[in-house]
């Protein structure tokens, strides 16, 4: 795994540009960016995707496959942290001698002269992102852009746009939050993860710390959670603190939550009471809201402008995204990969889902994770989901840890009839068609390809609809 260098410095220019892992989603944002203000852009992807289908469209260049030509004349390398030590292209450009940066170093050149808002926070931070930009744009702010995930409204992931202000999505997880040059931060929350980089629970808490405290203009925290909490008592006078959340004295208190179906929900800001709603289901997502408000408010823009610039928000892509219908069944495909997104992903399922049930299928994202939390899945699944398929992992940037299999996960279930394990996608398609009713919603959730799962899902229930197989 590649990480960061936090002391490198950047370059003046980058000359031509190769992405190695293009596809990725912070990846592609980054390199559309680069390509729009007139760099000369190329990358490669192991595989086909609709993001390399887009940056074929713009004119960039792609290779499907890793190879040491495709790096052919480029002046710089970016790479994804996902990337093998031994990728040809890494390994030629080190040959060279050529500049290798990490996906955030790019990023920190791309904002480098920018007036920057960071979105941070182990859960929330792409939808609280693109609620932010949603606003800004509403507002006519036109901001400029880069998120880790489709943004509904505005149909990209990321965008330059005419005004003085830059949203990013800030990735904690190998600590790379803290190379940016930040005026305006917020924390959504603090999770125990990613402790293969910081090593401890102490040394994530000291990060965000140190992010909190480099902010330039203001940061907001919420006042709900205790991590954050405890970031806010650590704080100096001389950082601007605005929180929000339901905790009493919170400068944005949510007041009030109706989550039957898309949300309705009250602000109170200084004593005042706002209503706003959204066009997208979950108790979480207004509190993601809350924390949005409060970025304006701190922006010098009235509170009731604010709340109605969060009007009718649509989402984003792989946040529970609607996959359709098929033989009655809903499918839905969520990026949760951590047990606290996961219960909030389902639960939000469960607030729409009415008498149906909620069947989820389950692909645990990384070895050491799943080591780690096999235990806490399984009780978020059994507690809120009616019954789990489960795959086998998807590795990502790491090797396999010998005996950790979506299996771990299920053996953590009190009651094995909510359960099934079933590494073969065949299998677990047709394992849905077999338990799925009309009425009941499927969703996949994880963080790494799970959603391609879909299609054979949606086969098989199709193919049990012709009454070739019996639910």
């Amino acid at each position: 795994m590649i990480k960061p260098d936090p002391a490198l410095v950047l370059p003046a220019s980058l000359g031509r540009v190769h992405f190695v892992g293009i596809g990725g989603s912070g990846m592609s944002g980054i390199a559309r960016m680069m390509h729009a203000r007139g760099m000369a852009v190329t990358g490669s992807d192991r595989s086909e995707s609709a993001a390399v289908t887009t940056l074929r469209e713009l004119g960039i260049e792609v290779q499907i496959g890793h190879d040491a030509r495709n790096v052919g004349d480029a002046d710089t390398l970016v790479v994804t942290g996902a990337l093998w030590l031994d990728n040809p292209e890494y390994q030629e450009a080190l040959s060279r001698g050529m500049p290798v940066l990490h996906r955030a170093h790019a990023l920190a050149w791309l904002v480098r002269e920018e007036r920057l808002i960071a979105v941070a926070g182990a859960h929330g931070k792409s939808t609280t992102t693109a609620m932010l930009v949603t606003a800004l744009r509403a507002l006519d702010l036109d901001p400029s852009f880069v998120n880790g995930a489709v943004i509904q409204a505005a149909g990209t992931s990321a965008a330059w746009g005419e005004g003085e202000l830059f949203v990013v999505e800030a990735d904690e997880s190998d600590g790379s939050f803290l190379l940016y040059d930040t005026a305006v931060g917020i924390v959504t929350n603090i999770d125990t993860d990613h402790l293969d980089h910081y090593g401890s629970a102490d040394a994530l808490a000291d990060a965000f710390v140190e992010f909190a405290s480099r902010v330039h203009e203001f940061v907001v925290l919420s006042a709900d959670d205790e991590g954050t909490v405890r970031v806010r008592e650590r704080l100096d006078g001389a950082v601007r603190v605005l929180s929000f959340g339901e905790a009493p004295g919170a400068d944005v208190r949510l007041a009030a939550v109706s989550d039957e179906g898309p949300v309705a929900y009250t602000v109170e800001v200084s004593g005042v009471s706002y209503d706003g709603a959204l066009g997208v289901p979950g108790r979480h997502n207004a509190l993601n809201a809350a924390g949005v408000v409060a970025i304006l408010v701190g922006l010098g823009i009235e509170p009731a402008a604010a709340v109605g610039a969060l009007d009718g928000f649509s989402g984003t892509q792989r946040r529970f995204e609607s996959h359709g219908l098929a033989d009655g069944v809903r499918l839905y495909d969520d990026y949760a990969h951590h047990p606290t997104e996961v219960a909030a992903a389902l639960q939000t399922a469960r607030s729409v889902v009415g008498a149906g049930r909620v069947i989820a299928i389950h692909q645990p994202h990384l070895y050491s994770r799943t080591q780690a939390m096999a235990a806490e899945f399984a009780a978020v699944y059994e507690r809120d989901a009616d019954h789990t398929v489960v795959l086998d992992v998807h590795g990502a940037r790491e090797d396999p840890i010998p005996g950790v299999t979506g299996a771990l996960v299920v053996d953590r279930f009190a009651d094995a009839s909510k359960v099934d394990y079933r590494p073969e996608w065949s299998q677990a398609a047709q394992r849905i068609a077999e338990i799925a009713r009309p009425g009941d919603i499927v969703m996949t959730l994880s963080c790494g390809d799970v959603y391609r799962i879909i299609p054979l899902v949606r086969e098989a229930l199709d193919h049990r609809a012709t009454g070739a197989v019996t639910p």
